[in-house]
């Protein structure tokens, strides 16, 4: 039960650090005794607190559980009248299998719930469920958000969502439905062409249901039957490039060209780009092959240095090169929307930089992930766009392969550094 949120002093207070499981284990006793449910139905219903009648409505009950999750947790008891006198249900089994149905297939992402079953002397016998809210935020099955404001839960609008989870930045932002997006902002053409290397699609554009390959085969969207809302993963890898600049401008990547060796020089060009992260790849791509060369093997010997005005373009290993770009785009932080992603390029490196959350990723993190081991922010994204169906030219190795391949070629070794949420790879090149 929720015990650090009772509203009255003669209630149990748990320490806030502690979990509902610790104190179990702390006090030795049965989760749930009948006098501590007397409690509190006689409190009431409150922001943390839920009283049933009977189960009888899912699709309710599954926005309640949603709600109190993502609040601060809670506890939804079945049994209880609307007088708050207790009840019972006459099928507690059956209710307790319900709730986990629910949890399980119609909240994303699932919840695992702590169910109870409290029997009186009268016979009768009530069902209460005790929600965490550790990994929010959470929503239901057809892509509605709800928040608990004292006894009532609400849909959060389109404007509060945005904020509050910019607030609580969403490990699984990427599952995020976009709900001003339509079936009309994705782009065909590229979501077939990728879905029929897989050899079980035969059908052609215009003789398929988009809608359902977005949402139920890819998992790239959420919403009932007559809603479509795709995710930002489904957005930013099959969407339009025309429709992306306003329906998710954090997207957009900034890449520049510097005339010196570091931010401070002068600046020779610089625009953004925007797009599914297919078209972003090829034009930062050919971005970087307008002022440096890439090359395969490191070269057998520098050239000599010349004393005209003109300076030598910068030779970069090419599939490190693609790999840095691949990585950029993602492994972005898109809930971090105020610290856009950027590549200079300078004369004698190419930084790369990227939205990052730093708290609990410094140090040892940033150590373990020069030998390729990370915590994925985008698995979804990150699966996809590094399938040879979706983008053919993007090499494998990760991290340890780009700082490998760049020092071999330039005989200097790549730097990597986290700060102020972001992270910063800078490789260099050779003239």
């Amino acid at each position: 039960m929720a015990r650090r949120r009772f509203r009255h002093s003669q209630r149990f207070e748990s320490p806030a650090d502690r979990s509902h499981q610790e104190y179990l284990l702390d006090h030795n006793h049965p989760v749930t005794s009948r006098t501590e449910l007397l409690r509190l139905v006689r409190g009431g219903e409150d922001t943390y607190l839920e009283l049933k009648v009977k189960l009888s409505n899912p699709e309710r009950i599954a926005q309640g559980i949603v709600a109190l999750a993502n609040t601060n947790g809670g506890t939804i008891i079945f049994g209880v009248n609307d007088q708050l006198r207790v009840e019972g249900v006459s099928n507690p089994d059956e209710v307790q299998a319900e709730l986990v149905r629910i949890c399980r297939e119609e909240i994303v992402p699932p919840i695992v719930p702590l169910i109870d079953c409290i029997a009186f002397d009268s016979g009768k016998r009530v069902v209460a469920i005790d929600i965490d809210a550790r990994r929010k935020p959470f929503r239901t099955r057809d892509g509605r958000f709800y928040m608990r404001f004292g006894a009532e839960k609400r849909e959060v609008t389109r404007d509060e969502l945005s904020r509050w989870l910019d607030e609580i930045r969403p490990f699984t932002y990427e599952n995020i439905p976009l709900f001003t997006a339509t079936e009309n902002d994705l782009e065909e053409g590229l979501l077939w062409s990728f879905a029929q290397q897989f050899g079980d699609i035969n059908t052609l554009p215009g003789q398929f249901d988009t809608k359902e390959l977005v949402r139920k085969d890819l998992l790239l969207a959420a919403g009932n039957s007559d809603e479509f809302f795709p995710t930002v993963a489904g957005l930013t890898l099959f969407g339009r490039s025309e429709s992306l600049a306003s329906l998710f401008p954090r997207s957009t990547v900034k890449v520049s060209r510097f005339s010196g060796e570091n931010g401070n020089a002068q600046l020779v060009e610089s625009r953004d780009v925007g797009g599914n992260l297919l078209h972003q790849f090829e034009a930062m791509m050919q971005f970087v092959e307008r002022y440096c060369d890439l090359e395969k093997t490191a070269p057998r010997q520098r050239k000599a240095e010349t004393n005209g005005q003109a300076v030598p373009r910068s030779k970069y290993h090419l599939y490190a090169v693609r790999e840095a770009v691949a990585n950029m785009l993602i492994h972005r932080d898109f809930a971090l929307r105020d610290i856009g992603s950027r590549m200079n390029i300078y004369d004698n490196s190419i930084e790369f930089i990227n939205a990052r959350r730093t708290n609990g990723f410094v140090p040892p993190a940033s150590r373990a992930i020069r030998f390729g081991i990370t915590q994925r922010i985008n698995p979804q994204i990150a699966a996809i766009f590094t399938r040879r169906e979706y983008c053919p030219d993007v090499p494998q190795g990760g991290l340890p392969m780009i700082l490998k391949q760049s020092e071999r070629i330039s005989r200097r070794r790549a730097e990597v550094y986290t700060s102020n949420d972001e992270f910063k790879l800078k490789i260099y090149g050779t003239a």
